[in-house]
């Protein structure tokens, strides 16, 4: 977003970005030609393109383009449809260079050491100062494509709120939005295998993305003592030209920004398509809001969790997603969930969403959240898909039937073509 909503308080106003890599048609081979489409819609080789609401731009590598709001927007319903509309506009563009888009968290044939290439062009500054201190050639950094979600606060009390209330959601995020089980030709036994490269591309300085679940820092001075001045004196002597000294160099799986008086949540990957990616947004939200509201349990009972505590369900959830069963009482109740001992992270989701989100007016979108809470997560489905040992072949046609879904706005489902 390129606006800071300083007047937005909590829930006013979404960012929304997702990001997509260009691949051959036919093979799907990635292209780094990102700057290419850009020049061919504005004549020009710059970062930005605006269309009103929406905007596209470039990312660190040449084969990935993001789709973005532009400002804030106050409602996420009928988003996917403004999305969808860019999808298709690109793939036009990239018809004439035999390219298209190709959704999911990572591409699962992709060799990053010898197939990345850095924008060479505007702004590569801060590009050029991570590959030299981490060599951006791999898949933590050249192959991870995730969809960010902001959301907006108005002070120091709204902060603290919204970031107890996230802290507590982001172990379950990967239940839901994990499309990532192939790396290198393989599967890789991860459900969301990019969450599992992206926590660990910067372990040579690990006080920038820390445990990825952020420490329990409730106001912006803590914060900026706690995680950000930290996170700039580790980074110091690797970055003497202060490049890195900015809050975008925080890793985290949700970071402040208070910059924009935001919250950028950053581990969900993108989906098949936009009603896909858009559902999951939805159902975060939802179960975000539910919290901030004080539902079940007081803020203050939130504000207690360690990171590490959290973070251990994370990770199980990256490995197994809904099925990882939750034993820890106490997180279960902060959700309100009325379960005997324990139960799955896919129950407890099915629990969120029938609480907290009415989807009545927006069907399709209704569909591709059933469709996640009943069949898995989309990556679930792309291993029932592939089969136990795929292929290159095999892997090429499925990922081939997901390009389809993302030109046609459908939702992946192994036996039914988009």
């Amino acid at each position: 977003m390129s606006t800071k909503p300083a007047t937005l308080h909590l829930f006013e106003g979404y960012g929304v970005e997702m990001e997509y890599m260009i691949v051959d048609r036919n093979t799907l081979q990635v292209r780094p030609i990102t700057d290419q489409l850009i020049y061919d819609e504005v004549g020009a080789y710059v970062s930005d393109v605006e269309f009103g609401k929406m905007a596209w731009s470039n990312e660190l590598v040449l084969h990935v383009v993001e789709l973005k709001t532009q400002s804030p927007v106050h409602t996420l319903d009928g988003l996917e449809n403004d999305f969808q509309e860019h999808v298709r506009k690109i793939n036009q563009l990239l018809e004439k260079h035999n390219a298209m888009l190709l959704p999911t968290g990572a591409h699962p044939l992709m060799d990053p050491f010898k197939e990345t290439k850095l924008w060479p062009h505007e702004h590569n500054a801060v590009y050029e100062a991570y590959n030299r201190i981490f060599d951006c050639r791999g898949h933590g950094w050249a192959n991870l494509q995730s969809t960010h979600l902001n959301l907006p606060f108005g002070n120091d009390e709204e902060f603290g709120k919204l970031h107890a209330a996230i802290r507590m959601v982001l172990p379950l995020i990967p239940a839901l939005a994990a499309s990532s089980p192939v790396l290198d030709g393989k599967l890789s036994g991860l459900l969301d295998t990019r969450l599992e490269v992206y926590r660990h591309n910067q372990d040579k300085i690990s006080a920038i993305a820390g445990k990825v679940v952020p420490e329990a820092v409730f106001t912006q001075k803590d914060y900026e003592k706690q995680i950000l001045r930290r996170m700039y004196d580790a980074v110091a002597p690797f970055d003497p030209e202060g490049v890195l000294q900015e809050e975008f160099l925080n890793s985290r799986g949700a970071i402040a920004r208070f910059d924009r008086n935001a919250i950028e949540i950053r581990i969900i990957d993108i989906q098949e398509s936009p009603v896909a990616d858009l559902a999951v947004l939805q159902a975060v939200v939802a179960a975000v809001q539910a919290l901030v509201a004080e539902r079940w349990v007081g803020i203050d009972k939130l504000k207690l969790w360690d990171e590490n505590r959290l973070a251990e369900l994370f990770l199980q959830v990256v490995r197994s997603g809904q099925e990882v069963v939750i034993n820890d009482r106490d997180f279960i109740d902060c959700f309100g969930f009325d379960c005997k001992e324990n139960c799955t992270v896919g129950e407890l989701w099915k629990h969120l969403v029938a609480e907290t989100l009415n989807l009545e007016e927006q069907p399709h979108v209704a569909h591709a959240l059933n469709v996640i809470l009943s069949r898995g997560s989309l990556s679930k489905r792309l291993v029932e898909a592939l089969g136990k040992n795929p292929t290159e072949h095999d892997i090429r046609r499925v990922y081939l039937s997901l390009s389809r879904c993302l030109q046609n706005g459908g939702v992946f489902i192994p036996e039914k073509p988009c």
